[in-house]
């Protein structure tokens, strides 16, 4: 398993690689097309005549993710310092590399002060930036970004288990491989209690691959 856990990045507005273009799926479905006789088969052929279309209709949906969501906070006054942590959410993203599927297990904690972030805008969150060429690294590094801004401190902490078909398909084949991503911002960096119980109960989210 290989381990990373990031300091708080610098700047919470940095600009993020993403798609920049509509995607012309006639286009791609004809260079989809060309692949295949590339790779020796007959794009004719029965079972391959609609396959060019289904690729680039996926690619289309896959690469075209929504405008960024807005993550709404609702007053809760008597909600200040405890733990809250969002888990139980499953991506997938494309590894920028191999353009091979990676699967995420995302797990999202913070400190409330005052008020809450509406639960569902984390799994939309992750879907986000997880629709285009990734690394992990980066995409663990965006979520907590886009939270810390969200909350308006670094109170937060992301942690990631990721399953990358780059590495158990291809290359050393290591299909048991788990790659772990982190970020700890604010208290979750100053406070070993705190940053404990986040990952201990990010470790229990996670479960079998």
């Amino acid at each position: 398993m290989t381990t990373s856990i990031a300091s708080p990045a610098a700047s919470p507005t940095a600009a993020v690689p993403g798609p920049t273009a509509v995607i012309d799926t006639d286009r791609v479905a004809g260079l989809i097309h060309q692949l295949l006789v590339e790779l020796g088969e007959d794009p004719a052929r029965e079972g391959l005549t609609g396959t060019p279309d289904r690729v680039a209709a996926w690619w289309k949906e896959f690469l075209s993710p929504e405008d960024t969501p807005t993550a709404t906070c609702f007053p809760e006054s008597q909600l200040r310092g405890q733990l809250v942590v969002v888990g139980g959410m499953s991506v997938w993203s494309l590894c920028e590399h191999h353009m091979l599927p990676m699967h995420l297990k995302v797990t999202a904690g913070y400190v409330p002060d005052g008020e809450v972030v509406g639960l569902s805008k984390f799994g939309r969150i992750a879907q986000h930036y997880a629709g285009r060429l990734q690394v992990q690294e980066r995409f663990t590094r965006q979520v907590a970004e886009y939270l810390t801004g969200v909350i308006g401190r670094e109170d937060i902490a992301v942690a990631v288990n990721g399953v990358h078909l780059c590495m158990s398909m291809r290359g050393v084949r290591m299909e048991a491989a788990r790659t772990v991503s982190g970020h700890m911002g604010g208290r979750f960096r100053t406070d070993p209690v705190l940053s404990q119980q986040f990952l201990t109960i990010a470790a229990g989210q996670w479960g079998a691959p």
